[in-house]
């Protein structure tokens, strides 16, 4: 069995992660570039400001892509780089380099598909109150219309946020990542409603401009469920845990908190109930702008938790035992993941689902022989992938990236967790495609035909 003819096989990154060149050709500060500056806040303490350097190796990544039979490249927009202060004067320099980078893709025959925000927010717009300021609606709207003006001819995918959950759920009601702020929930609710309506006005803005139709969707991670067996109590167990109490104990880490909205008009009942004195009053025209329609859901997936029915009725965690298998990162490996939660994505929204982010951090070295020889990230996407064959057959599922192309900055870990199908000796910035690389490129010639 394969994939479906139109599946689409990527890999990706995000800006401040792999480019580099913080301080070259006009590009502003991020918040991320602060964050770095501040003592204990990452591990090694690095920062992005060299990264991977595909600003100026941007073509021999590509190439590297091309080598590796890579069919899309999803890859994030660094607003400071197009917008230095976040508003007002175009940095064409800015502009350019993306338009390299895009049309050297197209040479290759890859796809390009456009994150609008990974996470980077220009500093500038911080100090003006960031995500809590009700303007950032608009500040994001009209990022969205300039990137529509520069790349929609070529472009025809467009994500307009990348994992919410992790820039408000850690960066604002959390100081685990940029900006650290540490405020309150009220603050963070607030903020994670500014999101979704920008999201909102993003994908207004690019329906707009765009100089074609436009396949356009949002990114977010959250906390997953599986069930232990295939039985119907298991599996309706795993859902009610998805979808009724995890969101209630972590809402900023919620499915639904963030994407009900979008896809279904509405804030989930059970937690606008429990948190209703501190929620910002979210009017009708606030929902409208919220639940524009989009083409596809994208999920980022990487792991889940088991889930099964009690004696009660009631679903529990089903206990990991002993020596269950952890990457590098401590990330739980749970393949099944990417059978179910397409499933349940679809169940629940009705849109094709696009997987938009799955891999794992493993501990690769350079071997005598001048290879990578990373098995164990092999072992890991092929089970994952085999379920997401099983998932193709029954719902409809548009691409796959691997997260990541390429070994890069992993934000509060700094250069300790390696991601990537290429591997980078960051202080030569010379590039090894791995062992995991190669496999890839043999899974997307043979269509998946070669997955179990």
């Amino acid at each position: 069995m394969k994939f479906p003819d139109s599946f689409i096989w990527g890999a990706a990154t995000s800006a401040y992660q792999v480019e580099g060149a913080a301080d070259e050709d006009g590009r502003g500060v991020s918040v991320w570039d602060v964050f770095c500056e501040k003592e204990g806040k990452i591990l090694d303490g690095s920062n992005g400001k060299a990264a991977c350097d595909q600003y100026h190796l941007m073509e021999e990544d590509v190439e590297l892509m091309a080598e590796m039979g890579i069919q899309a490249y999803r890859f994030s927009l660094s607003w400071s780089r197009i917008l230095p202060e976040g508003i007002g004067a175009v940095n064409q320099k800015g502009i350019d380099y993306y338009n390299r980078l895009i049309d050297c893709l197209l040479r290759h025959g890859i796809e390009p598909f456009v994150t609008l925000h990974h996470w980077d927010l220009p500093q500038t717009l911080q100090e003006k109150g960031g995500w809590m300021n009700p303007e950032s609606v608009s500040w994001f709207g009209n990022f969205a219309r300039i990137a529509a003006q520069a790349f929609s001819d070529r472009v025809k995918h467009f994500i307009t946020f990348n994992e919410p959950q992790c820039f408000i759920g850690l960066g604002y009601y959390g100081d685990y990542h940029a900006p650290g702020l540490n405020c309150s929930m009220r603050e963070a609710f607030l903020a994670a409603h500014h999101v979704l309506m920008a999201h909102g006005q993003a994908v207004k803005e690019l329906r707009k401009y765009g100089k074609q139709p436009l396949q356009i969707g949002f990114a977010p991670a959250g906390k997953f469920t599986y069930p232990k067996t295939d039985s119907h109590k298991d599996v309706e167990a795993a859902k009610k845990m998805l979808t009724d109490i995890l969101p209630l104990e972590e809402w900023w880490w919620s499915m639904t908190w963030w994407s009900d909205p979008i896809f279904l008009g509405k804030y989930p009942e059970n937690v606008a109930e429990k948190y209703k004195d501190i929620l910002p009053a979210a009017t009708k025209e606030d929902i409208e702008l919220i639940s524009q329609p989009v083409d596809f859901i994208g999920q980022n997936i990487y792991d889940g938790r088991m889930v099964e029915c009690g004696k009660d009725g009631e679903p529990f965690f089903t206990p990991e035992p002993l020596g269950f298998p952890h990457t590098h990162i401590k990330s739980p490996v749970t393949p099944e993941i990417l059978y179910w939660m397409p499933k349940f994505l679809y169940e629940r929204y009705q849109k094709p689902v696009v997987i938009t982010e799955n891999g794992m951090s493993n501990g690769d070295i350079v071997s005598a022989d001048g290879k990578v020889h990373d098995g164990c990230r092999i072992a890991y996407v092929e089970r994952y992938l085999s379920n997401l064959k099983r998932a193709v057959s029954e719902v409809p599922v548009k691409a796959y990236f691997h997260w990541s192309l390429i070994d890069n900055f992993e934000w509060a870990y700094g250069y300790q967790e390696r991601f990537g199908l290429i591997y980078v000796d960051y202080p030569t910035q010379k590039r090894i495609i791995k062992d995991s690389g190669y496999w890839y490129r043999d899974v997307i010639a043979s269509n998946g035909e070669c997955l179990p």
